[in-house]
């Protein structure tokens, strides 16, 4: 049986690290070394101080500064009760990424270098997810400052353009397909990153954006939990890096390749699912996705070394990521019932196994691991 409620509504978070034995002061002694490593070790870290009062996390793979690691370490930052280095990464974001004028006005530029010059002017909706939740969660831990730190209003604010660009003459295009309600890889997109589906937050903000948004987010969560029962394999759980509106895999090929496979940015799918099980907690379908993955995946490691079409196929495609792989599985486990909770048990104690990543390709894989570490310990909180 599956918890019938989540915790929301309960208040209590499951911690899967002392399920399988490890003591209080272990996992805590876990969570204080990878923080010192993540945002202060000189060598491995990913957060940066600027200035006196800003701060910005890289990717160490290509040296620019995006808002999907701005909005996770501002994620991070809430849930350790970190809230001046929360208020620095804020602060970069809003002076260096914010756009003010063009169709983007209103949205995050995706990547900046680390001086903070724009790379481009398009922005990636996972950002403003994070950056919205992040901001409401601060608003509620720490109260409301002034100016951009009127973080409950900044989060209103970016919401109401994620849904409203494109109306009454106001340029530029939501982040959301209102005909369907998924969110769009990029705005204006003919299609969806299953991985951008985050149900959970959704229905957090259908209680507190602003009140015209919030019947479109309570029915945006019932959507993409629906989405993500069709776009996770039926036998494998696997779900693509893109996909079509109708949950099959994105078979056009970009400029860039073709992303209709189980990859990168897929992996987050099985951590979302995860952290919905453990806030919102009732029966859906799409929460045994993540436990088909496990059984797919079997016992040796060595079978996430490669690509997968979604299907299972293999293909000739190494793992760029096979931290992030880890972690964002084993964060699946949170959506294991118990009486499977042998299978999920196995990935819950590799990821304990497994150290934080080194080297240049670190910043991806470390920041999935930070966000598996926070929620298998009950860490990953609703504020």
């Amino acid at each position: 049986m599956r918890i019938a409620m989540g915790a929301f509504k309960t208040g209590n978070y499951r911690n899967l690290f002392k399920e399988i034995g490890k003591s209080d002061a272990e996992i805590q002694a876990r969570i204080d070394e990878a923080v010192k490593t993540f945002f202060y070790d000189e060598n491995e870290r990913i957060y940066h101080e600027a200035g006196e009062d800003m701060g910005y996390l890289t990717d160490t793979g290509n040296n620019d500064a995006r808002t999907e690691g701005m909005s996770y370490g501002m994620m991070m930052c809430v849930q350790l009760d970190m809230k001046e280095q929360f208020d620095r990464i804020w602060k970069w974001s809003k002076t260096y990424m914010f756009m003010t004028e063009g169709d983007n006005e209103g949205y995050f530029a995706w990547s900046c270098q680390t001086d903070g010059t724009k790379n481009a002017y398009g922005p990636a909706p996972d950002g403003e997810e994070f950056y919205a939740m992040a901001l409401f969660f601060a608003s509620h831990r720490w109260g409301d400052g002034e100016g951009i730190f009127e973080y409950s209003r900044e989060a209103r604010e970016l919401l109401s353009s994620c849904i409203h660009k494109g109306e009454n003459g106001r340029p530029g295009c939501p982040m959301w397909n209102k005909e369907n309600g998924q969110i769009l890889f990029v705005p204006g997109s003919p299609h969806t990153d299953p991985s951008y589906h985050l149900p959970h937050f959704y229905e957090l903000f259908a209680l507190w954006a602003n009140e015209e948004d919030r019947e479109f987010f309570a029915n945006a969560a019932k959507v993409s939990r629906d989405y993500l029962v069709k776009c996770c394999h039926k036998e494998t759980g696997l779900s693509p890096e893109y996909g079509n509106f109708d949950g099959t895999p994105m078979d056009k090929e970009l400029p860039w390749g073709q992303f209709g496979d189980f990859f990168s940015d897929a992996y987050r799918t099985a951590a979302n699912i995860g952290l919905d099980a453990v806030w919102f907690g009732e029966e859906k379908k799409h929460l045994g996705a993540p436990l088909r993955m496990m059984k797919f995946f079997g016992t040796d490691l060595e079978a996430v070394r490669c690509a997968y079409k979604v299907d299972g196929t293999p293909l000739e495609r190494p793992v760029l990521h096979p931290l992030g792989l880890l972690s964002a599985t084993a964060q699946g486990a949170l959506a294991a019932a118990d009486d499977d909770f042998e299978t999920a048990k196995k990935w819950v104690e590799w990821f304990w196994n497994q150290p934080l990543r080194k080297g240049v390709r670190r910043y991806y894989d470390n920041c999935l691991y930070m966000f598996a570490l926070l929620a298998l310990s009950g860490n990953y909180r609703i504020y």
